[in-house]
């Protein structure tokens, strides 16, 4: 095992060809900086965002006539069913300030610009419960006259609503049931229906999906701290589409409920789905302290036959010590930091007497394992992105297997307790917002971020890695636009748009 280790090509492997060097750990891009180490330039690594998700997204509300959920972050473990919680704009404008960076935030390493992870103190500094985003603020109090004036305006609706459902009803019944009449459950270029309004088990799949990824990783609409506007009736849909490419998930925090709403919609749904709930770490303890009582809360509430672990942190040990060494202080420090609370998870899941032993591990970059971290462990998800490896699309499949093998596998073999590793994220992005990160130093088309470029990824990877015995999260399932402020590649990583829409690939059949 290396003492250092970055995001270095695999021998045989790179720009040059089949022929890159070993030996070299930096190399440089034609516009100056070093790709090998996947945080250098101007572009972060997309995996490095993933602990927030924008209230303002634009995929689109659908299956509007599912009940969507009432029940906020401090209400679990109640299940997620009722009117919708996500926040009136009014609401928003009445919370206390927020500090926002309008970009990320630099640090430098080596003298190389790094990109941070946004604190999720930055985002909420409140200490009042009520104005962290995990509920309204308490409404003022209303007078009887106000009362009697809404009391009216809610009979008036619920005799308006009988009236519009009689009619439906009624035209259901003439129409005899016919499939033709199947509700759409998103926009006119939906990728599944619903075959029954009121039952989200019933849709209709998309011939174009096949269940062929080992796992994706997925982050649900809107569950960005303080807004945690992420309705049931959006994850319900997100749900049915996934279920259709793969039978796991990961997530990346459980801010807003998440957990929750991503269990109800496997419930709802009755899809063959596991997901792998996971607890955001960063310096805001108490932040961590509500994912942990939220998780918690969700295993009491839906048990854990859809649950395959628990991830504690993403990214945690790279943002906080880098890759430069894998000895000094600031590391050990780190995976310290990381190992007591994956052994405070541990405890207390013990404590909660399940009915099977949930595995605690961490997500981290693929170049940061090493035998101290593994031994605290019970598994390691490594990051391993191609795309900022320096590697030409052709290459990519191989380039990532190897890195992983070496940076990764062998190196949790030599721990005593040899914890289980999973490829936290893969992928090849399909665009840029910009040109100038519309590839990523590999000369010609090559290095391109585009669909085209994805789908040999897909067709060199998926299947292959299937076989081999690989097991990996790709990355990711959907575009996420609210990233695009921080520039590059960061927003297109998506099989899908940010419109549930399948982009133009072809899914492989394994």
């Amino acid at each position: 095992m290396p003492i250092e280790q970055r995001y270095t090509p695999v021998p045989g492997m790179g720009r040059e060809g089949n022929m890159a060097s070993s030996s070299g750990f930096m190399r440089t891009s034609a516009s100056g900086f070093e790709l090998d180490n996947f945080y250098d330039g101007n572009v972060p690594a997309p995996h490095r965002l993933e602990s927030y998700s924008d209230p303002f997204s634009s995929r689109p509300n659908s299956l509007a006539q599912i009940p969507s959920s009432t029940s906020t972050y401090r209400d679990l473990p109640s299940p997620p069913l009722g009117a919708s919680h996500a926040r009136s704009q009014s609401s928003i404008s009445n919370m206390a300030p927020m500090s926002m960076a309008a970009t990320a935030t630099p640090a430098t390493r080596d003298g190389n610009l790094a990109y941070q992870n946004i604190p999720s103190e930055t985002y909420w500094t409140s200490d009042s419960p009520n104005l962290r985003g995990y509920s309204d603020p308490t409404p003022p109090a209303r007078s009887k006259k106000a009362w009697y004036w809404i009391g009216g305006v809610a009979l008036a609706i619920i005799v308006l609503v009988a009236v519009v459902v009689g009619v439906v009803v009624g035209k259901d019944r003439s129409g005899k049931g016919n499939n033709n009449d199947a509700v759409k459950s998103g926009d006119t270029n939906s990728t599944s229906t619903l075959s029954n309004s009121t039952d989200p088990s019933q849709f209709t799949k998309d011939s174009r999906l096949h269940q062929s990824f080992w796992a994706i990783a997925y982050t649900p609409q809107s569950t960005l701290l303080p807004w945690c506007g992420a309705v049931q009736a959006n994850v319900t849909r997100d749900i049915q589409l996934l279920s259709q490419l793969t039978t796991r998930l990961r997530l990346y925090g459980a801010n807003c409920n998440t957990t929750a709403l991503v269990l109800q919609a496997i419930q709802d749904t009755k899809v063959n789905m596991t997901i792998w709930p996971a607890i955001y770490v960063d310096s805001n303890e108490t932040a961590y302290s509500d994912q942990l009582t939220a998780v918690e809360a969700a295993i009491k509430t839906y048990g854990t036959d859809h649950i395959e672990g628990v991830i504690v942190g993403n990214e945690y040990i790279l943002d906080t010590a880098g890759t430069d060494s894998l000895t000094d202080a600031t590391y050990l420090s780190a995976v310290s930091d990381i190992t007591d609370k994956v052994a405070q998870v541990k405890s207390d899941l013990d404590n909660m007497s399940l009915n099977k032993t949930l595995p605690v591990g961490t997500s981290d970059a693929g170049s940061i394992m090493s035998t101290t971290l593994a031994e605290g462990i019970d598994f390691f998800m490594a990051n391993v992105h191609p795309w900022f490896g320096d590697v030409a699309i052709q290459d990519a499949a191989t380039w990532t297997y190897n890195f992983f093998q070496e940076f990764d596998v062998e190196v949790a073999a030599q721990a005593s307790n040899n914890p289980a590793t999973y490829i936290a994220e893969t992928g090849w992005p399909t665009a840029a917002n910009a040109t100038a990160y519309d590839n990523n130093g590999v000369s010609g088309s090559d290095g391109d971020a585009s669909v085209a470029n994805l789908q040999t990824f897909l067709d060199t990877f998926i299947c292959q890695a299937n076989n081999n015995g690989t097991n990996y999260f790709f990355f990711e399932a959907f575009d996420e636009p609210w990233k695009e402020e921080y520039g590059g590649v960061e927003p297109f990583w998506g099989v899908f748009d940010s419109d549930r829409n399948l982009k133009n690939l072809t899914i492989p059949t394994c």
